[in-house]
């Protein structure tokens, strides 16, 4: 009787066993193919978002170009660039800079896709790796700003180079009949020096471009943390100020 019911219970022993198992290699299979197209759609994902914020920048700078809003849409230049970086990465965020700059080379010529690429696409990379990292607000503004007055800088030598004047001279011009009415409105009769002249032309670039640094992050903290990719955060008292 004994061995009768040990016969019997071997085989159950063995059908569940194998039972367990068949559902164990059908669970691994199962997860194995839901797993394996996650996989492969993060590089589609990755080039689809990448080109057509690329040529968001790109469509950008095109309207603001032949359509000029005033600085509105100026403020968007670098956004979509920095957020291929907060989105995917360093590399991504260079292969956007590049495709916009080449999309603008075929739509406006070289040249104004130079004046874009130099400082706006390079300046979405680094705001974009500087969000990404959360740097405080004040050395990104100041980083961006170093990066806007070499952009500037850049823009002067190459327009004055194909229109064959010195476009720094005008600037300076300028720069010095305003210093020449302030000092007549202050009752001083003296002339502004040249040193004088010149440090306040690029102390007016540098409040220009930080200022628009700070408008950007302002414009970004506000866009991208709605579309869920959030920013560094303010300082203190501008969170206190906008919450006020």
């Amino acid at each position: 009787m004994s061995i009768l019911e040990s016969s019997s219970e071997e085989p159950e022993e063995d059908l569940s066993e194998n039972l367990a198992t068949s559902s164990r290699v059908n669970l691994n299979l199962h997860g194995k193919m839901f797993c394996k197209p996650g996989l492969k759609l993060d590089k589609p994902l990755r080039m689809v978002e990448t080109a057509f914020l690329a040529s968001t920048a790109s469509l950008i700078w095109l309207i603001d170009f032949y359509f000029p809003l005033g600085p509105i849409l100026r403020i968007f230049f670098p956004v979509p660039i920095a957020l291929v970086y907060l989105r995917w990465g360093n590399r991504a965020a260079w292969m956007a800079a590049v495709v916009s700059g080449l999309l603008l080379m075929v739509l406006m010529g070289p040249i104004r896709s130079l004046l874009f690429v130099m400082p706006y696409a390079l300046m979405g990379v680094l705001l974009g790796a500087t969000w990404y990292y959360r740097v405080s607000w004040l050395i990104s503004i100041i980083l961006g700003t170093l990066l806007g007055i070499v952009g500037l800088f850049f823009r002067i030598y190459l327009l004055s180079l194909l229109s064959g004047e010195d476009l720094w001279v005008y600037m300076i011009n300028q720069v010095t009949s305003f210093l020449e009415w302030a000092f007549l409105s202050l009752g001083m009769l003296e002339t502004p020096s040249i040193l004088l002249i010149q440090l306040s032309t690029l102390t007016i670039i540098a409040f220009n471009t930080f200022m628009y640094l700070f408008v950007v992050h302002l414009a970004a903290w506000l866009l991208l943390n709605r579309l869920g990719n959030p920013i560094s955060r303010p300082p203190h008292w501008l969170e206190v100020f906008l919450n006020y």
